[in-house]
């Protein structure tokens, strides 16, 4: 395969993945439909089958769209200057406020949300083991981490707006890391 080819190959799953997430935001995974899915990314049903085995594999792959990027953006954080508290609080609005604007105002943000979990277990769980890395680096105790963690997952139970979650979200950081 060609630099060209394979540049057409990743902008094609590109467009997929982006066209299902936006797909899945509005309709929710069960109404959401292969057909919806091609006709917004202006594709051929066909053309989804060369690039994902079925639906399932679609939301995976938008699920780890949703984060995959931000790692390197993390590691430059941890890499970084700055305290405990502007690292963790820099972090977060990485992690957790960056994917929320995504879903917020989404008709089905929340089963997005939930469905991620069920359909997509595997990556559900890379996504929290990195996360766990990420907080045990910054407080360099694997318990505060796991607490942390959980407590950041606590704080969207209720799909709170995103000025919601942010106020949250700095009362969590302040108390962990004055």
């Amino acid at each position: 395969m060609t630099a060209t080819q394979e540049d057409r190959d990743r902008e094609r799953r590109r467009v997929i993945i982006d066209a299902a997430l936006a797909c899945f935001l509005q309709f929710g995974y069960a109404k959401t439909t292969l057909e919806d899915i091609a006709r917004r990314a202006n594709l051929s049903r066909p053309l989804l089958y060369q690039k994902f085995s079925n639906k399932d594999a679609i939301f995976a792959a938008a699920h780890e769209s949703v984060f995959a990027g931000l790692y390197p953006q993390v590691d430059e954080v941890l890499a970084g200057r700055g305290s405990k508290q502007a690292k963790l609080a820099r972090v977060c609005e990485l992690l957790l406020l960056g994917p929320w604007k995504i879903l917020e105002g989404a008709p089905m943000a929340k089963e997005f949300h939930a469905a991620c979990a069920t359909l997509a277990p595997a990556i559900a769980e890379k996504h929290a083991r990195k996360r766990q890395s990420i907080f045990h680096h910054i407080f360099g105790d694997r318990l505060a981490a796991e607490v942390f963690a959980l407590a950041l997952d606590g704080l969207t139970v209720d799909t709170p707006s995103l000025a919601v979650l942010r106020k949250r979200l700095a009362v969590l950081v302040d108390r962990f890391a004055p």
